[in-house]
């Protein structure tokens, strides 16, 4: 496959990366997002990229697509009508929920939890129960069993649920289910899709595993018919090239594995990103960056470790809890498009999370919008030149000074300081997540590089990293659509579970080295109906720990070498020295296994550039004019870049503003921007 095509949906624009690997050549392009059908943004951009690389769409190899279809869904509440079948005692679950409160430990604090995505009355609970080791309760009985499909079918139920108590590790009694639904619903004349708990989140933990299950049905049907309409728009063009979907652990999947999964996609388009960033520092040299993405609407925060972004297995869309496997990004509104405003109540400057978003934006893009954004106080203040995209795009820099007018006469100060105080609160409120994502867990920032890409990563980065002092920032020369790339160089991926709870002590290797090579049995499998050749496919395997009586597990990996010939003893110091490395310590503690994983991956062709000599530092060459700029407080005349007209080895010092296609990088003063081999910016403190 030498043409391979990226693209990622943001909220306020479509992002395209084309990769021809048989010439090392690649084409960006950047379109309008366009919210109530994705599918048109996606095959608008598909054409502009192909033009630009003077070659016809269906020439196409593959097109990789991360969606928000699923996250939107979950935010808007716009899913499918869901029934729900449960196990004997047990019909509450969801109403019930978990102990879990967002918010301060202590002082007054509000909180009203998320209503369930299934109403009580399309929860039945089946005459079926039966216990952690297996036995039975309560005998399924298939009658029983199609009376409530029938009863949630005829309320309106679009997908079916089946989460029953233990099925983690007894599946049997949902598989019958499946089966007399099958029946049932084909009696019945209706298309619904099942989904099944041991299928979809095969793990202990009931609530969670519910939630995951229950929110997969709910977003079954929204992902098919639109995974279908786009399929149908892309012969159209024509692009015959097969369509993989993004997970939200940043590897591939086919179509129908997202159909029948769509939890998996809920965090796919700020995994790609995170892809793309750790690829470029592996690239480029550097082992341990922080990633830094902010768009639109939003700002993604990301930790990477030896070119390894970290994976996590539960993560929280729209305040309920799903157990699947993303990458662990931390989010905030905090975005290009969000919009500054004075609190009634404190009197004090809020910036988002509410945005302009795509439609109709912020006020300088000249579609209707009138509220301050960061990204017209970004042109206020001459941090952004008046043309983005190359010269596709005009910004209106009186129409941004218009919309911050009434700002600065609320705050008593004239429109520059106004935009200045803008982009310091939402600077800060950026910083918040990068400690979380950083100093909350024990990583000293100091440490790390910041890698920032998205469209409005470049104005900020600088700015950010002098806070923490993790220098050099990286900005990537495809910093606009770092996303997509990320997606180019994806590999296909999965993982298959299995519960195994047992003192480790106490385990039998060989029952443990068996249950590994059948997991492992399953994801060869997998890979081979994914369509990838055996000599591509490679299968780690993952066993969550934890000390006896801890609530919560950490993640040891090994390979199928080691897997195969597995022993308890260094499966308990290989815990050991991952809790030393992760929280520094480790206790003179029983351990305990509670689950074990294959990681299925499909190795996928990667883009790469050659490094390049570095020449002169003069960065005169790349200079195509001056603008104002607000310095120190008054308005002065800073240079303006054009980045693609920069060499290895240029410097500019700040203050400077470098323009690019996709994106605008703000060097601040007392700070030089230097282009290594790879042409990335390493933005450092002036010596």
């Amino acid at each position: 496959m030498t043409l391979r095509i990226g693209v990622d949906v943001g909220g306020t624009f479509t992002d395209v990366f084309l990769y021809d690997s048989a010439h090392s050549r690649f084409w960006l392009a950047k379109t309008p997002s366009t919210p109530v059908n994705q599918a048109e943004g996606v095959i608008k951009g598909i054409i502009e990229v192909c033009a630009k690389a003077g070659l016809e769409p269906r020439r196409l190899d593959a097109v990789l697509h991360g969606t928000t279809v699923a996250t939107n869904a979950l935010l808007e509440g716009k899913g499918a009508r869901v029934g729900l079948l449960t196990s004997y005692g047990w019909r509450n679950i969801l109403h019930l929920a978990d102990s879990w409160t967002p918010g301060p430990l202590f002082g007054f604090f509000s909180y009203s939890p998320p209503e369930p995505v299934v109403p009580f009355e399309r929860i039945r609970a089946l005459n079926e129960r039966i216990t952690a080791d297996g036995e039975t309760v309560l005998a399924l009985d298939d009658a029983d069993v199609e009376q409530r499909i029938r009863e949630v079918v005829e309320q309106g139920a679009e997908a079916l649920t089946v989460c029953l108590m233990h099925s983690y590790a007894h599946p049997g009694n949902e598989e019958r289910v499946a089966e007399v639904a099958k029946s049932v619903l084909a009696d019945l004349g209706a298309d619904i899709p099942v989904s099944l708990s041991s299928d979809v989140s095969p793990e202990f933990r009931e609530y969670e595993r519910a939630v995951t299950t229950v929110l997969n049905s709910y977003l079954g049907p929204v992902m098919r018919r639109y995974l279908s309409s786009l399929e149908v728009s892309l012969r159209e063009v024509p692009v015959m090239a097969a369509l993989q979907v993004v997970r939200s652990d940043g590897g591939l999947m086919s179509v129908g594995g997202a159909q029948a999964h769509p939890i998996a996609t809920a965090l796919s388009g700020p995994s790609g990103g995170v892809n793309g960033a750790a690829f470029v520092a592996k690239r480029a040299g550097f082992d341990k960056i922080i990633t830094f993405d902010m768009g639109g609407t939003s700002s993604d925060v990301a930790v990477c470790i030896g070119g390894v972004p970290e994976v996590t297995r539960e993560t929280r869309v729209a305040a309920f809890p799903v157990r699947a496997p993303a990458i662990n990004v931390e989010t905030i509104g905090a975005g290009g498009g969000s919009i500054a405003n004075v609190s009634e109540v404190t009197g004090g400057l809020r910036v988002g999370p509410e945005s302009a978003g795509a439609q109709p934006g912020p006020a300088c893009y000249g579609r209707g919008g009138e509220l301050p954004t960061v990204t017209d106080a970004n042109l206020v203040l001459g941090h952004l030149t008046a043309t983005l995209l190359g010269g596709d795009m005009l910004l209106d820099r009186d129409a941004a000074i218009r919309a911050h007018e009434p700002l600065a006469a609320q705050l008593d100060v004239d429109v520059y300081r106004a935009a200045q105080a803008v982009v310091d609160i939402v600077n800060g409120n950026m910083l918040g997540a990068l400690r979380v994502a950083t100093v909350q867990k024990g990583l000293n920032p100091k440490e790390f590089s910041l890698l920032s890409f998205g469209g409005a990563g470049g104005l900020h980065a600088n700015a950010l990293a002098s806070e923490l002092g993790c220098f050099p920032v990286i900005v990537p020369p495809e910093a606009g659509v770092l996303s997509a790339l990320g997606f180019v160089v994806a590999d296909v991926r999965n993982e298959f579970a299995q519960a195994f709870m047992a003192a480790v002590d106490r385990a039998d290797a060989v029952t443990l080295r068996g249950a590994l090579r059948d997991l492992g049995v399953r994801a060869d499998a997998w890979l081979e109906g994914e369509g990838v050749p055996a000599a591509k496919r490679s299968v780690r395997y993952v066993l969550d720990m934890r000390y006896r009586r801890q609530g919560y597990e950490i993640a040891v990996e090994i390979d199928a070498e080691t897997a195969e010939s597995l022993e308890l003893e260094t499966l308990t110091a290989l815990f050991h020295a991952e809790h030393a490395r992760l929280y520094g310590f480790q206790l003179p503690a029983p351990v305990e296994l509670v689950m074990v994983r294959s990681r299925a991956i499909g190795h996928t062709e990667k883009a790469d550039l050659e490094p390049q000599p570095e020449g002169p530092a003069d960065p005169r060459p790349s200079l195509v004019g001056t603008q104002a700029s607000w310095v120190d407080g008054a308005l002065h005349d800073i240079p303006v870049h054009d980045r693609a007209l920069m060499t290895p080895g240029m410097r500019v010092e700040g203050k400077a503003v470098i323009t690019q296609y996709d994106s605008t990088i703000l060097v601040l003063p007392g700070h030089v921007a230097r282009v290594d081999p790879w042409f990335n910016l390493l933005i450092e403190e002036a010596r």
